[in-house]
């Protein structure tokens, strides 16, 4: 029997697409979801709230020139309805709002196109949208833009997002002011009162469930009665800003899931989107895939629809770029282009060959600065992985110019191509053996942590047995609980960290961040950390050692760094840096930093040598810093003097 096609049934304030596997109700002409039925279910989304508040495209923006990360909300409420294609095979539908002088100051400067698309026999529909701002319209400012669902609470109660991440969840009535307590940020609630008595005593928060961009493939939410799922898939990275390490939110509590395009979260003002007055700019952000699923087999165990759904995902991912979007901004396979090479590493230090850059993390972004792509947040980003020999190859780029990143783990630094590349649409580009040459001045002498950027490696404690949340107990991630940050000073009450070169070892002795420390008053100090290490022979005072000093994250900090004599001026200062807010939000790292700072062979002694570093003020618990990665290296015409 041949299968339904897809319908469409226009009405006066919705309009309703149904392929006979579900039905879609979106608002006309609002363009927001108001109801999804499948598998018997009437509709998914939340019916205790109000139709605007159900599933909705959504954003925050400010005037140009304003301060923070705060502005106003807009859930983009459309004025315009069109068919764009109606068919049985495909309905594709426009939703669009205009913007003119008149609405200055009222709403984003922005045209705003939502479309949404509903295939014959797919279990899901898809929506994308368009953005444009024309040169001659005013700046502003963009914090965030995402897509979200708001599901049925009497029906979802189990989210997952990897095949470790995953839970039975709290009730959002759980988070009520007299079932909990609010703990340092309204995120953040102590479960105290909960409907579900296995849930007290628990910490919910919704940034406990933050994901990388290059993880963020699917995740969502299991109904066990009747057995349904409902995920959001996204195939690609290319719309997202910030590159494949940026984290942002996924599913948390409401049940909410969330399709997230761009975000200030572990970044802070550095990635907000600022548009010039004079400054013409448009982008496409999706298609992304809403999928559902349910068990055929009445006995079935509902937790395998997380199964299904990884798989779906990864047919979304090899089934990019679509071919179906109607929209002409949004370019199909060949209509893009691809380039390919092999990057190696030279490092004298390490080999006195070419390295082949294993696992390292190569892409294409706009062009900028070495390292610019992690806070690149206007155009598009085309990321992969080397292979074991370094090799790469970066497929369905869309046409225009781009400079070539990387990074190497295990290799501080970025590499960046400076010459400007133009894939062409249906061509590959081989650029050949590309070297990347990291900062290196002489020997290490020693070294803390490993070079991959986060803070994993060093050593998270356990949390506080009052601020627990049980799925991150005995777990990979077990940063991810909440109040790390106040552990500091339980570990060191008296003094700060001292770390000897030699004797102690960085997964046990260097605590994951460098905090202020709370006092018995309720206030915070700095804190100084001592790294102590040997030189076996005299320094040469004429000669110049390197200290490399590779940060994670940082937030409202500043880094002080002194050697032997802690009472003197600073050797080096970073400044004020960062607002990536990391330590709140349960990350491992936020924006990366290198600091490269210069230590006179005169300030070195044979044998005991102590460098400090210092973040001496003090306003939040907040503050601070997370290292990726220290090294101290001799000077280039040392013999390489032994591992201290």
């Amino acid at each position: 029997m041949p299968s339904q096609g897809v319908k469409l049934y226009v009405q006066d304030k919705h309009v309703v697409l149904d392929n006979g596997i579900l039905q879609v109700t979106i608002s006309n002409p609002d363009g927001i979801v108001t109801a999804i039925q499948y598998n018997g279910i009437d509709n998914l989304l939340a019916v205790e709230n109000q139709e605007a508040d159900r599933g909705y495209w959504d954003l925050v923006w400010n005037l140009a020139g304003s301060k923070g990360t705060k502005g106003k909300f807009d859930r983009i409420e459309a004025t315009s309805f069109e068919v764009i294609v109606e068919n049985e095979d495909q309905v594709e539908l426009s939703f669009s709002r205009k913007w003119d002088p008149s609405l200055e100051g009222k709403i984003v400067p922005l045209n705003i196109e939502k479309r949404f698309i509903m295939l014959r026999n797919s279990s899901g529909f898809y929506t994308y949208a368009i953005y444009e701002h024309l040169k001659e319209w005013p700046a502003f400012n963009l914090d965030r833009f995402r897509v979200a669902f708001k599901l049925r609470k009497d029906k979802f109660h189990y989210m997952a997002m990897a095949d470790n991440r995953q839970r039975y969840m709290p009730l959002p009535d759980d988070r009520l002011p007299y079932r909990s307590q609010t703990l340092a940020y309204p995120e953040a609630v102590l479960l105290v009162d909960p409907m579900e008595t296995e849930f007290r005593g628990e910490v919910d928060d919704k940034y406990q469930y933050s994901c990388e961009n290059k993880d963020n493939r699917v995740h969502g939410w299991i109904c066990n009665d009747p057995p349904v799922g409902f995920w959001q898939i996204t195939p690609s990275d290319e719309f997202r800003s910030a590159g494949p390490h940026k984290q942002n939110l996924t599913s948390h509590v409401g049940p909410t899931t969330l399709a997230v395009m761009h975000s200030v979260h572990y970044s802070g003002e550095d990635l907000i989107l600022k548009y010039g007055s004079n400054e013409a700019w448009k982008k496409v952000f999706g298609p992304i895939f809403i999928y559902l699923n349910s068990l055929s087999d009445a006995g079935g165990n509902p937790l395998s629809l997380w199964e299904d759904a990884k798989q779906q995902m990864r047919i979304e991912v090899q089934d990019w770029p679509y071919t179906f979007p109607a929209s002409q901004d949004f370019p199909q396979s060949h209509q893009r282009g691809n380039v390919s090479g092999r990057l190696l590493v030279k490092d004298r230090y390490v080999c006195k060959d070419d390295i082949p850059a294993n696992g390292a993390y190569v892409g294409l972004a706009p062009p900028g600065d070495v390292g610019s792509w992690q806070s690149e947040v206007k155009g598009y980003q085309f990321w992969t992985r080397a292979d074991e020999d370094g090799y790469f190859c970066i497929n369905n780029i869309w046409t225009g110019d781009y400079n070539l990143y990387a990074w190497v783990p295990g290799f501080i630094g970025d590499y960046k191509y400076d010459v400007i590349i133009t894939p062409s649409a249906g061509y590959d580009i081989y650029m050949g053996d590309l070297v990347y040459e990291p900062p290196r001045d002489g020997p290490t002498l020693w070294e803390i942590g490993v070079p991959d950027r986060t803070a994993a490696e060093f050593y998270v404690p356990d949390p506080s047995p009052m601020f627990v949340n049980r799925l991150y107990v005995n777990h990979p991630d077990r940063f991810r609980q909440y109040g790390l940050w106040e552990r500091y000073a339980d570990l060191y009450p008296d003094r700060d960290l001292v770390y000897t070169v030699g004797v102690s070892d960085y997964t046990k002795d260097w605590f994951f961040a460098q905090v202020t420390r709370k006092n018995d008053d309720d206030t915070y100090q700095g804190t100084t950390w001592q790294i102590k290490f040997k030189l076996d022979c005299t320094a040469n005072e004429t000669e110049t050692y390197k200290l490399r000093l590779a940060l994670a994250t940082a937030h409202a900090a500043e880094l002080q760094v002194r050697v032997n004599d802690d009472g003197k001026s600073p050797l080096f200062s970073s400044g004020q840096i960062g607002k990536d807010n990391t330590i709140a939000r349960h990350g491992i790292h936020g924006l990366y930093r290198l600091y490269h700072v210069g230590i006179p062979g005169n300030l070195l002694l044979e044998g005991d040598n102590t460098i400090f570093l210092t973040q001496p003020k003090s306003t939040s618990p907040f503050q601070g810093i997370m290292y990726d990665y220290i090294r101290l290296e001799g000077p280039a015409s040392s013999n390489g003097n032994k591992k201290a």
